[in-house]
């Protein structure tokens, strides 16, 4: 049994899978403090919720919650982990008042305003020589008069992920596809209806199925030096308003070259901590195009735990433990999901993807991101049947689905 305890930040389906790899890893039970409860969480062994602040995101507040909740475990080595861009700001403003009682790993204040911002972002990817698509904005005065500089379809969503996610508008999406001016004009009229009124990013569409999207989940030491690197290629994202981006089944893969390049941007830009990354390969030109930096690990990323490449083990080596560690690049072949197998065989339309995802199936190297049999409690099982069912609706009515309806 481990001698230290996982304080997890928030309360979602990336929480959980940071809980699993603790428990998986050490047989530890994680505590999660966060604003609210949600049902990814709820009924488990491997977490639970310790704390429920809705003023978190308060830096008062926040600082105020972790040092008591720290009070409360008296002799105890804990490991704070943020599970959400929000948090791991909080951490990072919040690192002088944390650091007496909490082990962790923490970019800067100034790194994480400035990547977890897109158009920051691209311009730290220009200046890194990464490839993003072409990319423009608007702001609340001018989104009425804005011209393109690339032809329709656009991709829009937010500079500041964390104020869009507190917002609220009919038909709210994570991310919109206008395919028409009229369009454009819709949905930039409700999103700036809304208490939202940062910057938007409007981008060109790169070609190509959800399966030309990459997400790369990457752990950097207290050094400052990239320790694990996790590649995966998506099969199929998720279709509701609120989870579009999010990945629904994913393949472990590699690609050195890619890899390299972001341990050098990593490395150059001094990061510490995790680092989740979302880019699309362009057949065109060949290149993939990076689309956003979260500054943490992925909500997908039990994928890199699950093929091998257990998360908390590299943290807690690192912040509790100290010990050397040298650069691992995932290379175990593993399908994750957190959609049933039913969904995969109804709208994978790539069958050679298909017949390889099967394959890691008859296998079983296989991982569903909300089920452990270790935590396969009565409530949980019957909350897990019934989320996994719910996806057939939810596929049926929203799939391909990202404009301004329902």
């Amino acid at each position: 049994m481990a001698d230290f305890l996982p304080v997890l930040l928030g309360s979602d389906a990336n929480v959980y899978g940071m809980a699993r790899s603790f428990y998986m890893e050490y047989g530890v039970t994680s505590l999660a403090i966060g604003k609210g409860r949600l049902a990814p969480t709820a009924n488990s062994k491997l977490v639970q919720m310790a704390v429920v602040e809705p003023g978190l995101e308060n830096d008062e507040v926040f600082r105020r919650t972790l040092t008591g909740f720290a009070a409360a475990h008296p002799g105890k080595t804990l490991v704070l982990v943020s599970c959400g861009d929000n948090y791991t700001g909080l951490m990072a403003r919040s690192r002088a008042a944390l650091e007496p009682f909490y082990k962790f790993a923490c970019p800067t204040p100034e790194l994480v305003e400035q990547l977890d911002t897109k158009e920051f972002f691209y311009h730290a990817c220009r200046a890194h020589g990464l490839s993003y698509p072409q990319t423009f904005g608007c702001t609340n005065q001018n989104y009425k008069t804005v011209e393109l500089p690339f032809a329709f379809p656009c991709i829009i969503k937010p500079s500041n992920s964390v104020a869009y996610w507190n917002c609220r508008f009919p038909h709210k999406k994570k991310v919109f596809v206008a395919y028409s001016k009229e369009e454009f004009n819709a949905i930039t009229a409700a999103i700036y209806s809304s208490s939202y009124q940062d910057n938007l990013v409007l981008q060109e569409y790169i070609p190509g199925d959800d399966n030309c999207m990459r997400v790369l989940n990457c752990y950097s030491g207290l050094d400052h030096k990239v320790k694990l690197m996790a590649l995966g290629r998506p099969l199929l994202e998720e279709q509701t308003p609120e989870g579009i981006g999010n990945y629904a089944a994913i393949l472990s893969i590699k690609d050195e070259e890619l890899m390299q390049r972001m341990k050098a941007f990593l490395e150059d830009v001094g990061w510490e901590g995790f680092s989740n990354f979302d880019m699309k390969y362009d057949a065109r030109d060949g290149q993939y195009k990076l689309f956003e930096m979260n500054p943490r690990q992925g909500r997908s990323s039990f994928f890199v735990t699950a093929s091998g490449y257990n998360l908390a083990k590299w943290l807690v080596e690192d912040v509790v433990e100290h010990k050397p560690q040298g650069l691992t690049i995932a290379d175990a072949e593993h399908l994750w999901m957190i959609a049933p197998a039913g969904i995969l065989r109804r709208y994978l339309k790539d069958e050679a993807l298909l017949a390889e995802a099967k394959r890691l199936m008859r296998q079983g190297k296989v991982s569903h991101q909300l089920f452990c049999k270790e935590d396969a409690g009565l409530k949980r099982r019957v909350w897990y049947i019934k989320n996994q069912l719910n996806n057939f609706r939810k596929y049926k009515r929203y799939f391909g689905n990202k404009g301004l309806v329902d």
